[in-house]
This record gives structure tokens, C-alpha cells and sequence, in this order.
């Protein structure tokens, strides 16, 4: 038995997470459509096999579970979803998120509880950070007092992130948080969370050089996300990436000491993490220098 926490984009992997003993499995994102093959009728399916949660914001949402899923509605898993930062998904904290709930249990599905996402801070540790992080559960708790003021037990209380676990992970009446990038972390995002080391590189080929100038390697926007500034490379300081291109990238020798030549590998760190994964189908996993196991990527 476990838990994990997976996008509606990964809702059809789900069955697999199933077999390999995860049972508890939270979809952190709003589901939609009642035509064949859409994530509402895989939700339902899945849901026969295991209590996989799924975050509502919705009415019409709401009443297309419970038309799918006909005489079984009960055995569908949500949680309500709030705004409590970001202005994406969620509905508004208070009367409207009540009244969403009376909707869910009125329709037959089984409510589990609240979801409050409120998203990456993008502040290192301290006052700040916990000023919003706070301001954001405050919210998520007050919801909750009033729906059990109405007499409905509130389970799942779900919300933060690997940017501020510390902080909503110890908050008064949170259940659950959602950090995941800690698993593997990017140099982008570890500035804001300097307690998890950066583990993930992409392996490139130096396939031209220009003597004391500039290198080229294979690896380009096909093979790593240039979201959030430009990568770095592992372990050689005199080099810099410069410029990104689709098929290679173009790196500048800032060191002439350094001894680097056509058809060496370098590594080179990942800055934006989950874009990166996408476009991959394998991860290796590196234990000392020898390759210990290969992890394929649901995509």
C-alpha cells in the first residue's frame, strides 16, 4: 500500500500505479469531458479497481461523474479544489466551496476532503515566505471549519509543495502536502529549496570546438527545457552554456585551462525539471559512477 500524487495528464497510467501496489493515488488537477475515452469515464473505471482521489472546482464536472459513473457514483473519490494563491484552478474559499461539497454528496460521490494548492514560492526561507504560505492556508482551514460546521467530516486536507513542505507540512489541520521535485530537483528550483541536492543531468557529446573559444554539443531543446535561464555543466566551471538551439548547444570556454576535445561526454544539469522529463522516454539511475537500474518515463 502507498500514496502518490500524479497530473490528469498521467490519469491513464494510473491503473499501472495500481498494480505495483499504490493505492492511494491523488489527481492534483480538475478532470473534464463525458465523450468516449475521456478522463472522466478512465477516472471512473479506475476507480472500481482503487480509491483514487480526484480535485473538483466544477458543478457541471460534478454532475458528469455522477451521470458516468450511474448507480456507482458512490465509489468516486473527490476532494474540492480551492483558489487560495495561484488565480488557476480552484473555486472561490468559503460559501461557494461549501455549497460545491452539498453538490458532491447530494450527487452521490463520495467527499473526501479540500485541496489548496497554493503553488511554488519563490522565496528562500523566512518571513516572507511563511507570510504567504500562512496567508494561504488560512483560507484552506477556515473552509474546512465551516463545511464541518454543516456536519461534514473534512478527511483530506491536501496542499504544498517541495518550495515550502516545511512551512504548510507543520500547518494546524493540513493532512497531506504534495512536494515532488525533491525527488530529483533542478538548479532553478533548488534555490528556493537548498536542503535537496540536484541529481538530475543530461549526458552530451562535445561534437565540435573551437580551440579556446567555444564547444558545441548534441544536446539542444529536443533534449533539455530552456525554461528558467539557461543550463550549467556539471562539475567543469570553465564552461558556460551561451545559446540553446534545437539539435545542440553552444558552449563558451571561459577557462582555456580546460581540457576538453571533440567526443568527450560532459554533463549537463537540468534547469527546468519536468518539461526536460518530457522528452524523454528513459532515465538512467547512477550510483557511483556504474549505471544501477533504468526507469522509463510515463509520458
Amino acid at each position: 500500500m502507498g500514496a502518490i500524487g500524479i497530473s490528469c495528464a498521467r490519469l491513464k497510467h494510473a491503473a499501472a500505479l495500481v498494480q505495483q501496489g499504490i493505492d492511494n493515488i491523488l489527481v492534483a488537477n480538475e478532470i473534464a469531458g463525458r465523450s468516449a475515452n475521456s478522463m472522466i469515464e478512465d477516472f471512473v473505471e479506475l476507480s472500481h479497481k482503487a480509491p483514487v482521489v480526484v480535485a473538483v472546482d466544477n458543478p457541471k464536472v460534478v454532475a458528469d461523474m455522477a451521470i458516468t459513473a450511474k448507480g456507482r457514483a458512490h465509489e468516486l473519490n473527490v476532494v474540492v479544489d480551492l483558489d487560495v494563491r495561484l488565480g488557476r484552478c480552484g473555486i472561490r474559499p468559503g460559501e461557494a466551496a461549501l455549497a460545491l461539497t452539498k453538490l458532491v454528496i447530494a450527487k452521490g460521490l463520495k467527499f473526501r476532503g479540500l485541496m489548496g494548492y497554493e503553488g511554488h514560492i519563490p522565496h528562500p526561507a523566512g518571513p516572507e515566505k511563511e507570510r504567504i504560505v500562512h496567508n494561504a492556508l488560512k483560507q484552506l482551514v477556515d473552509t474546512k471549519t465551516l463545511i464541518e460546521s454543516e456536519g461534514i467530516p473534512v478527511e483530506i486536507m491536501s496542499c504544498g509543495g517541495t518550495s515550502d513542505y516545511s512551512i504548510s507540512g507543520v500547518f494546524p489541520g493540513v493532512t497531506e502536502i504534495q512536494a515532488g521535485s525533491y525527488l530529483l530537483m533542478d538548479t532553478w528550483y533548488v534555490a528556493f529549496a537548498p536542503e535537496f541536492t540536484p541529481t538530475l543531468t543530461v549526458l552530451a557529446t562535445v561534437i565540435s570546438k573551437t580551440s579556446n573559444e567555444r564547444i558545441v554539443v548534441d544536446a539542444g531543446s529536443k533534449t533539455m527545457s530552456g525554461g528558467n535561464g539557461p543550463p550549467s555543466v556539471k562539475g567543469i566551471p570553465g564552461l558556460q552554456v551561451k545559446t540553446m538551439y534545437v539539435e545542440h548547444s553552444l558552449l563558451e570556454i571561459v577557462d582555456p585551462s580546460v581540457r576538453i576535445e571533440v567526443g568527450d561526454k560532459i554533463e549537463i544539469w537540468v534547469r527546468c525539471l519536468d518539461p526536460t522529463l518530457s522528452l524523454h522516454s528513459h532515465m538512467y539511475g547512477i550510483r557511483l559512477g556504474e549505471v544501477e537500474t533504468v526507469l522509463q518515463i510515463e509520458r
